[in-house]
């Protein structure tokens, strides 16, 4: 048996970073119940070391090997990992997460409202777990839909893991925010792409606003077509079917509006009940996902119990994932939202 030490990254976010090392080890224990692993991490526990806060945890002789360390790289709070020798000594073990991309892809967007980065990467990570596509995390080629997708959180940490996404917006404000970040971001960086945005019609009705971005992280991967697609359509997530094909995403991942600072629309006025939205969009979201495929939903539980939400999910077709880890994500995000995750599997 080998015995490992995780040290957390550190969060500028204050009271995420209060549950992030409870909220690491429900993350590090979906990666033991999902399969990709060869060699599955135990006793998981917070412990300190030297007066610091580690994720300790035990995994089978002869320890994690190459592949099982490229997963565990990309656990959302992990920044430095060490094999435990003895009592008191620390060996580095290098770790190299998915970054196709500079950092400030994620990091340089600051905005009111905006996601805790951390947490945009746990929700995908798990998510990404729990479908069909899991053996496939970290290949890239996936594709990620993100029906409620902001200024593109989401969007970009899909795009740092090699994977194409998908997002879809109401607020043409927002669409037009990330259009303008992303677009500025890629010639900074001096990166070959092509972006551009498009009407879509029907029956010569407008229906919604289509930007696409291709893009490479090399020139040489470009010339060798190696590319990745986002494509962001500015149009009500209810209408997402009349303007994407169905069965175009691996996994849906999405952070619902909360309910106090956010709110939908989901007919003429603003609702402040997230499960509203939910109810009329998920049937729609369903349609887009692939056999296999697994929808990963955040939400403030404070407006919208968690059995409900687990309802709404099972109403339309798909089964809820339950076991270790998956019922110990919920943390507090300030004084009026307590968030929770939910991911449901398409057969």
């Amino acid at each position: 048996m080998s015995r490992y030490a995780l040290l957390l990254a550190p969060s500028a976010n204050r009271v995420y970073a209060d549950a992030a090392a409870r909220l690491a080890r429900a993350e590090l224990e979906v990666y033991a119940g999902s399969g990709v692993l060869d060699a599955a991490p135990a006793d998981a526990e917070v412990t300190r070391i030297g007066g610091v806060e580690y994720l300790t945890f035990t995994a089978p002789a002869p320890g994690l090997g190459p592949r099982d360390l490229a997963h565990l790289a990309n656990l959302s709070a992990a920044y430095a990992l060490f094999e435990r020798v003895g009592e008191d000594l620390l060996r580095p073990v290098p770790l190299h997460p998915l970054a196709r991309y500079d950092s400030d892809l994620i990091t340089i967007q600051k905005y009111a409202g905006k996601t805790n980065e951390q947490f945009t990467r746990l929700l995908l990570n798990v998510t990404l777990l729990a479908s069909a596509a899991a053996p496939r995390m970290l290949d890239g080629g996936l594709v990620v839909l993100d029906p409620l997708c902001g200024r593109g959180t989401t969007l970009n940490q899909a795009l740092m893991y090699g994977h194409d996404g998908i997002g879809v917006e109401r607020d043409s404000q927002d669409v037009e925010a990330y259009t303008a970040f992303l677009k500025t971001w890629l010639r900074r960086k001096r990166l070959k792409h092509t972006a551009e945005t498009t009407s879509v019609r029907r029956d010569r009705k407008l229906i919604a606003r289509r930007f696409e971005a291709v893009l490479s992280p090399s020139r040489d991967e470009h010339r060798a077509g190696v590319t990745q697609r986002v494509v962001v359509l500015n149009t009500d997530t209810t209408r997402a079917r009349e303007v994407l094909r169905a069965r175009c995403a691996d996994v849906i991942v999405t952070d619902a509006p909360y309910g106090v600072a956010h709110g939908s629309r989901t007919g003429a006025g603003l609702s402040r009940s997230p499960l509203e939205l939910l109810t009329a969009a998920v049937p729609v979201w369903r349609e887009l996902l692939r056999p296999g495929g697994a929808v990963g939903l955040s939400w403030n539980t404070h407006v919208a119990p968690r059995a409900a939400a687990e309802a709404v999910l099972t109403d339309a077709g798909l089964r809820v994932v339950d076991g270790p880890g998956w019922r110990d994500l919920a943390h507090r995000v300030d004084q009026a939202i307590e968030r929770d995750v939910l991911v449901a599997v398409a057969p």
